[in-house]
């Protein structure tokens, strides 16, 4: 072979040399951009999973939940669920002026700060999480105990009066029949009670940790 086509054959070989180091970084590089983008969804996935459920069945003040669960012998995601069903946990004031997170209206307030002996209590407290928890919670137990433990029957009367229950019930007793979720003759609180017990299931699903079942 002559100088010249050793050469010529050199430079091919550095060609193809240059073409193939070319290829391998280009691999080495398209290979570290795939681990680095499948790392980066591994760990958005847990984090837009967790956005997605605070999302859609928020979760707040879980601290001041389990504490007036325990005080008044009720189911924290019970508590969680009937906050759900009020406000979604952003706390208002109703056109009929029921107040914050458990939507307690101020003479229902009074009355339950008279039976509770609360001798400071002023309607403003209302927005105040601890004070409106607190009161929700008193009255989801004054309710469950006036209805013999009935969660069905206490959520009824939170939403619907205790008035409409008692006569929703004299009405059932009249006819020998019980009375369920399906008897409830207001859609609103026919679809309240059934919402909150729906949601009271995935809260303690979703939230064991968080509300103290675990």
């Amino acid at each position: 072979m002559s100088a010249t086509s050793r050469a010529a054959a050199a430079r091919g070989d550095n060609r193809r040399g240059r073409v193939r180091r070319s290829v391998f970084r280009r691999r080495v590089v398209a290979l570290v951009a795939l681990v680095a983008a499948t790392v980066g969804v591994l760990l958005v996935i847990p984090i837009a999973r967790r956005a997605i459920q605070h999302f859609t069945l928020p979760l707040k003040y879980s601290a001041i939940i389990r504490q007036q669960a325990s005080a008044k012998h009720l189911d924290p995601a019970l508590i969680a669920a009937v906050i759900y069903a009020e406000t979604r946990f952003r706390p208002r004031t109703s056109a009929t002026d029921a107040k914050g997170l458990m939507q307690i209206e101020p003479r229902t307030a009074e009355f339950l700060a008279r039976r509770s002996g609360a001798s400071t209590f002023t309607v403003a407290d209302l927005g105040t999480p601890q004070v409106n928890i607190a009161y929700g919670s008193y009255y989801l137990r004054y309710l469950m105990n006036e209805y013999g433990g009935s969660t069905v029957l206490a959520l009824a009367a939170y939403n619907g009066g205790e008035t409409n229950v008692d006569r929703w019930l004299e009405a059932a007793r009249a006819r020998h029949r019980s009375f369920t979720i399906s008897a409830i003759p207001i859609s609103q609180t026919r679809a309240y009670v059934t919402e909150v017990i729906s949601k009271q299931r995935e809260y303690r699903s979703k939230y064991a940790r968080q509300l103290g079942y675990n």
